[in-house]
């Protein structure tokens, strides 16, 4: 019982889509683009533990061969070509294997490869810490304003069963799964950082200047993230939670919300 709490513990594997207690790993991926990270992880991992074992080997022979008590005499062994031309040509086709698809997935993660289906407008506030306005900039109600809402973090006094602290608003941003989206972050004063781990997407913005990211959401599900810059009290508590659902769904929350906004 004792091993198996403690292997829980500290061997616990992200499998949802928010941070757990002792986490390791990356959570769940939910866009092809956080996919391609997680793959391009774990290849660089492959390689990193083919130099641990060369260099340990190498460290582990330069020790025996030049030991005082096991070789007295230690080899003289001055340079050798064979070895040379290895050490050299060696890491540059490793680094050739990294970066090949290191540029393809910065590439894919630049900007707007494909025309978006719905675009989201982000704004961030200085004095509004613990909200984040959202505007749908494609949808009109009546008046002829934009489908906008503001997105409150639940107090950690207040938090319903299920709910986790600090993570949890009022107003979720809902989306579309296997749609192409355009997310447009823009700072009203201060600083921004829209960030969303199971997407793979992490936009800052400065004031003055707006940024954009697109992500496709492959799955139903509810992603948590955090504004990842401090810029004042509360900062760092800016929770980000993304809802995504069936386009059925989807249309059937816009018409609820523009329904809302109108009265």
């Amino acid at each position: 019982m004792i091993l198996r709490s403690l292997s829980c513990r500290f061997l616990t594997i992200a499998l949802c889509d928010a941070a757990e207690p002792w986490q390791l790993g990356s959570q769940d991926a939910a866009t092809p683009m956080m996919q391609g990270i997680i793959d391009l992880h774990h290849d660089i991992f492959f390689f990193l533990i083919l130099i641990l074992v060369f260099v340990s080997r190498m460290l582990v022979r330069a020790l025996w061969h030049f030991n005082e008590q096991t070789n007295p005499i230690p080899q003289r062994i001055v340079h050798g070509t064979t070895i040379e031309i290895i050490r050299t040509i060696f890491p540059s086709v490793i680094l050739l294997f990294i970066a090949i698809p290191s540029f393809a997935l910065l590439y894919s993660m630049d900007g707007v490869l494909v025309d978006p289906a719905i675009t989201i407008k982000v704004i961030g506030h200085q004095w509004r810490a613990s909200t984040q306005p959202y505007e749908y900039s494609d949808y009109n109600s009546s008046n002829e304003q934009s489908l906008t809402f503001d997105s409150y973090t639940i107090s950690e006094d207040d938090p319903e069963l299920g709910q986790s602290r600090l993570l949890e608003v009022d107003n979720r941003v809902v989306v579309p799964a296997k749609t192409h989206l355009r997310m447009i972050v823009t700072p009203a004063d201060v600083p921004h950082s829209w960030v969303v781990p199971s997407s793979g997407v992490k936009c800052d913005v400065v004031p003055g200047r707006s940024n954009l990211t697109s992500i496709s959401v492959q799955r139903e599900g509810v992603y948590y993230g955090q504004c990842s810059e401090i810029r004042g009290t509360n900062h760092a508590f800016t929770p980000i939670v993304v809802e995504a659902v069936t386009l059925k769904d989807y249309a059937d929350w816009v018409s609820n919300q523009l329904i809302l906004q109108t009265n």
